[in-house]
């Protein structure tokens, strides 16, 4: 059995006296999805950050491809996309591109084809030209979320991926990665919405800083004798007191 690609091992995270996530434990494998689900505030996006190195644990330990983290040798292996979108308003969209590419390392003909995939993939080829300090929020989302996958990552953390994105490009981004979990890429997604938690491999659902279950999204509505992920949730303690 090949070594997980994250592993989080009892992490918490305090911010001075308030501990916002509690002796959280859990492993994503090589070539699968984990999701993440929990509203708003329930620490989904600390224990994210925790992962690519962002934050580093009060307590525990959090490890990458067997390399604990915070390590910045570790990002090139790393795609990430945040919660909010960290573009050059000046900047064209392919310009944007171009200059994560290259911070990426990749050159020549294949940073080119590179850059014409992602932008192809997230459906900005035809907005390329335009400047991104003029693009909707769902563009700045679709061309960040380019930016995450442009060096094939081994490790692909994606931050609530689709919000504001229209359900037919929301289906072909699934697709997408989908294949790159073929290829072996380990995937963690954080979300809210319930019909994309269904499309992970496997769910931990936060609350409140802490990790209430996990397990596959068949297996978590089985135990919680319910037919939707939602009511699984709630069955677990992922109602609001």
């Amino acid at each position: 059995m090949s070594e997980p690609a994250i592993v989080l091992q009892s992490v918490s995270k305090s911010f001075g006296k308030k501990e916002v996530i509690q002796d959280v434990t859990f492993k994503v494998d090589k070539g699968e999805i984990f999701g993440l689900l929990g509203p708003s505030g329930s620490g989904k996006t600390t224990i994210i950050k925790m992962i690519v190195g962002i934050e580093e644990p009060t307590n525990g330990e959090a490890s990458v491809l067997g390399v604990r983290m915070p390590d910045l040798n570790m990002l090139k292996n790393i795609g990430f996309m945040a919660q909010s979108d960290a573009l050059y308003s000046e900047l064209t969209g392919k310009e944007n591109v171009s200059f994560f590419a290259s911070l990426s390392g990749l050159r020549g003909k294949k940073k080119k084809e590179r850059i014409q995939y992602v932008l192809d993939l997230v459906n900005l080829t035809e907005h390329a030209g335009k400047r991104t300090g003029d693009y909707s929020g769902g563009m700045k989302r679709r061309l960040s979320l380019a930016i995450a996958m442009l060096n094939e990552p081994q490790v692909l953390v994606l931050d609530e991926p689709t919000v504001g994105i229209d359900p037919i490009l929301r289906q072909s981004i699934w697709e997408e990665l989908e294949r790159i979990r073929h290829s072996g890429t380990a995937i963690v997604v954080t979300t809210h919405v319930m019909d994309e938690a269904e499309k992970c491999g496997r769910i931990g659902f936060v609350r409140d800083g802490k990790l209430i279950a996990a397990g596959t999204p068949e297996e978590l509505k089985s135990e919680a004798k319910t037919a939707t992920i939602e009511g699984a949730f709630l069955a677990y303690g992922g109602e609001r007191k």
